[in-house]
C-alpha cells in the first residue's frame, strides 16, 4: 500500500565548494529537484528544499594551496559564485547553506560524538604515508608516483588519471609526496571506523525487499555494493582542514567528508527551522528524498542510511531518485580541463536565457543512463520547440484575440466534436504529468506539458480562425476561447519546469498564480482583458552557437597541449652516427592508397635526381590527394624495404602529438627538392 506523508525533505547533493557549478550538475541533480519542489508546493504540500555547499576536504586544500590561499578564501569564493547561479537558474531553494557554518561544524561534532558513545565505530591503528618535511599524514592526493599498471609517472595515492585505474597509495611505485617533493614514510596512526559490514541485514532488508520501486539504476548499484560485501569504511583522516574529530587524542585529525557533508542537510534544516526542524527528519509522517548523481549512490543509499539507523531518531530517506551523468559535446565533463558550459558564464553570454537551458537539460535528462549535450541540440530544441511549438501557440493565440476581440476573452458559442475532443486532451493532462512527476520521469513530464502546446498548435492549425472571421465570428469566438483556456492551463503543467518563462506568460493572461488542482479548468471568464502579447521566446542564430563551440574547441587545445608530454631523450649518439643519415627534401609527384592497408599510403616523390617510391603509415592523416604538391623530408639512404609487395626506398619524417596524430616535417618555404637537411 502506498504511504501517505504530511510534508516531504528535499535534499539536493552538496557541490564541492572548489569551483564554480555546471550544466551536469544542474542536469543531474538541481533541475530535477527544483521541478519537483515547485509541483508539491503547487499542489499546497507541505515541502522544504534544503541544499548547501560542500566545503571541505582534499579537493579544496589542492586549490587552495594552488593558488596559495587559505581554505576557508577558496571556499567563500566559489560558495558565493555556486549560490549565485543556483538563484539565477530559479532553484528554489530554502536555504543554502555551507558546511563550515557554527551550525554545521556543532551538529556534525554531535552527530559523531552520540555515535562514539554508543560504541558504534570501531578503532583501528594502520600504517599510511608521512611526509617527514611537511610534517603532516598524506592524503591520497597529495601522494604521486608511477602506476603500475600503464607507466604514468603523475598518478595519484587514489587514481591514475591516464588509464583510470583506482589505486591506493602503496600501490604507487617511486612514490613522493606532492607538498615537498620528497619520499614519504610509513607511519602508524589511529582512525575509527564505521563497520557497515556489521548493517547488511538491514540493509537488505531496507533496500532489497522494502524499496523494490527505486530507480534500476540506484536499485542495480546497491545491490551490487551489498553482494561484494560491505566493509569497515573510515570517518576520521589526518588533515587539518575541516571539523576536527571532538574526542581525546584526536590532535590533527577531522572527520572525514563522506561522513561530514550527508550531515549537512540535517544542519542546514536546523539554521532554516530551528524551532521544528526535528519534525522534518523525524516524523514518521515526513518523507524525506535524496537527488544525487550516481556517484553519490553508495553515500546516500549505504553510508548516511546507516549512520542514521546507528544513531537511532532519524528517519530513513524514502526514495534516492539518481541520475547517471550528462555528457559534453560525446565528451565527460571535466572541470579541470574546463570541458564544461559553466552557469555564470552561459548567462553571461545568453542573458534571460534560464529556461531555454532549463528545457533543454530536462529534455537530455540522463535519468537511467548517461546521455550528452551539444550545442547544436540545444539551439535545434530552442528553435524547433520552444520558439516554433510553444511559443508560436501561445503568440498566436493572444495576438489574434488582441486583433479580434480587443484583447478579451470571447465566449464559447457552441462546441464541435472537435472542440470536445480538444478539451477532453486538456482535461487528462493532470493525471499523466502526476503520475510521471511522482515516479521522477520529469523527462517524460515535461514532453507531456509540451504535448498540450502540440495540441493547442495543431487545433489553430486544424481550424484556421483567420480564414473563419469575417463570414463565422462566433465560430472564431469558440476558437479563441478554447485556445486561451489551453494557454493558461500551459501556465501551470510548465510552472514547474520553466518558471521564468510561466510568469511571464501569467502576465500577458493577466492571470494570478494557479494551483496544481486548477489543471485542467476554465480558468479565464470571457470578457476577461488580457495583458499586452509579447515573444516568449526568441530564435537562436548560428553565431551564437559557433561562439559556443569556439570556446570548446579551444579548451580541448589547450588540453591537448597541457597533456602533452615529450618522451624522455634517448641516448647520447656521436655526430658520426647522425651524420650516416642522408635527409632530403622531396615533392611528391603522386600519391594511392595501398589496397587492403588501411594505414598505408603509396608515394612517387621526386628527390632531385630521380623519382622513387615510398610506403608511408600516414593514411590516417593525410587523404592521397592533398599530399600531390606537398614538400616532404625524408630520410633517403634508407635500405629499401618491401611492404605490403611494394619496394619502399626511403621514410617520410613525421610528428607525433599527444593524441599520437602524425604531422609530415616540411621545409617552412620552398627548397629545391633533394635539397639536405643539416
Amino acid at each position: 500500500m502506498e504511504k501517505h506523508f504530511k510534508r516531504t525533505l528535499i535534499t539536493t547533493a552538496l557541490p564541492y565548494a572548489n569551483g564554480p557549478v555546471h550544466i551536469g550538475h544542474l542536469a543531474g541533480v538541481y533541475i530535477p529537484a527544483d521541478i519537483y519542489a515547485r509541483y508539491l508546493r503547487l499542489k499546497g504540500e507541505a515541502v522544504l528544499l534544503i541544499g548547501g555547499s560542500d566545503e571541505h576536504g582534499v579537493p579544496i586544500t589542492i586549490q587552495a594551496r594552488k593558488e596559495g590561499v587559505s581554505p576557508q578564501a577558496i571556499v567563500d569564493r566559489y560558495h558565493a559564485i555556486i549560490k549565485q547561479s543556483f538563484e539565477d537558474f530559479g532553484i528554489s531553494f530554502d536555504i543554502y547553506s555551507r558546511t563550515t557554518s557554527a551550525t554545521h561544524r556543532r551538529t556534525a561534532s554531535d552527530f559523531f560524538r552520540t555515535l562514539y558513545d554508543k560504541n558504534v565505530f570501531i578503532e583501528k591503528r594502520s600504517e599510511q604515508y608521512y611526509d617527514e618535511e611537511a610534517q603532516q599524514f598524506l592524503a591520497d592526493r597529495y601522494i604521486s608516483g608511477s602506476c603500475p599498471h600503464c607507466g604514468n609517472e603523475r598518478a595519484f595515492g587514489d587514481q591514475c588519471e591516464s588509464c583510470g585505474t583506482s589505486l591506493s597509495p602503496t600501490e604507487l611505485l617511486n612514490p613522493k609526496s606532492t607538498i615537498s617533493g620528497s619520499i614519504p614514510v610509513m607511519r602508524e596512526t589511529t582512525h575509527w571506523y564505521l563497520p557497515l559490514d556489521q548493517y547488511d541485514p538491514f540493509l537488505r532488508e531496507w533496500i532489497l525487499e522494502s524499496h523494490k520501486e527505486w530507480k534500476s539504476n540506484v536499485y542495480g548499484q546497491c545491490k551490487s555494493w551489498l553482494d561484494m560485501g560491505l566493509q569497515p569504511r573510515a570517518v576520521s583522516r589526518d588533515l587539518d582542514w575541516g571539523i576536527p574529530v571532538p574526542v581525546d587524542g584526536a590532535a590533527g585529525k577531522v572527520l572525514y567528508v563522506w561522513f561530514d557533508a550527508p550531515i549537512g542537510y540535517i544542519s542546514n534544516t536546523i539554521e532554516l527551522r530551528p524551532d521544528d526542524w526535528q519534525t522534518w527528519w523525524k516524523d514518521p509522517e515526513t518523507r524525506i528524498v535524496h537527488f544525487i548523481g550516481k556517484d553519490n549512490i553508495v553515500f546516500h543509499c549505504i553510508v548516511f542510511p546507516v549512520m542514521l539507523k546507528a544513531e537511532g531518531t532519524y528517519n530513513l530517506p524514502e526514495n534516492v531518485p539518481a541520475n547517471e551523468f550528462l555528457n559534453l559535446e560525446g565528451n565527460k565533463i571535466s572541470t579541470s580541463r574546463n570541458w564544461a558550459v559553466w552557469l555564470h558564464e552561459y548567462l553571461e553570454d545568453m542573458p534571460g536565457k534560464q529556461d531555454v537551458l532549463r528545457y533543454v537539460l530536462t529534455a537530455n535528462a540522463p535519468e537511467t543512463k548517461d546521455n550528452d549535450f551539444t550545442w547544436k541540440d540545444f539551439q535545434a530544441r530552442n528553435n524547433n520547440e520552444l520558439v516554433a511549438i510553444l511559443g508560436n501557440f501561445v503568440n498566436r493565440a493572444l495576438v489574434l484575440t488582441s486583433k479580434y476581440f480587443d484583447g478579451k476573452v470571447p465566449p464559447i458559442t457552441e462546441l464541435t466534436a472537435y472542440d470536445e475532443q480538444t478539451l477532453v486532451s486538456l482535461a487528462g493532462a493532470k493525471a499523466e504529468l502526476e503520475r510521471l512527476i511522482d515516479s521522477s520521469h520529469f523527462r517524460e513530464a515535461q514532453k507531456e506539458a509540451m504535448n498540450l502546446a502540440r495540441i493547442g498548435n495543431k487545433y489553430l492549425a486544424d481550424t484556421e480562425p483567420w480564414k473563419h472571421i469575417k463570414t463565422d465570428p462566433r465560430r472564431v469566438s469558440t476558437i479563441l476561447n478554447i485556445s486561451l483556456r489551453i494557454t493558461a492551463n500551459l501556465t501551470i503543467a510548465f510552472a514547474p519546469f520553466l518558471p521564468f518563462s510561466m510568469v511571464k506568460l501569467g502576465k500577458m493572461l493577466n492571470l494570478a498564480p494557479q494551483t496544481w488542482q486548477n489543471l485542467g479548468s476554465d480558468l479565464l471568464v470571457p470578457g476577461h482583458q488580457l495583458g499586452e502579447p509579447e515573444l516568449l521566446f526568441e530564435k537562436i542564430e548560428d553565431d551564437l552557437i559557433d561562439a559556443q563551440l569556439q570556446r570548446l574547441e579551444e579548451a580541448r587545445k589547450a588540453n591537448e597541449a597541457a597533456a602533452y608530454r615529450a618522451k624522455p631523450i634517448r641516448e647520447t649518439i656521436e655526430y658520426d652516427d647522425f651524420a650516416k643519415l642522408d635527409i632530403r627534401t622531396g615533392i611528391i609527384l603522386d600519391c594511392i592508397k595501398v589496397p587492403k592497408a588501411d594505414k598505408l599510403l603509396q608515394l612517387r616523390v621526386d628527390d632531385g635526381l630521380e623519382q622513387r617510391t615510398i610506403v608511408s603509415g600516414i593514411a590516417g592523416y593525410y587523404k592521397p590527394e592533398d599530399m600531390i604538391g606537398k614538400q616532404i623530408c625524408f630520410i633517403a639512404n634508407l635500405a629499401p624495404r618491401k611492404l605490403k609487395g611494394i619496394i619502399s626506398e626511403g621514410m617520410i619524417l613525421c610528428a607525433e602529438d599527444a593524441n599520437g596524430c602524425l604531422s609530415a616535417v616540411s621545409p617552412d618555404k620552398p627548397v629545391h627538392p633533394g635539397s639536405e637537411v643539416k
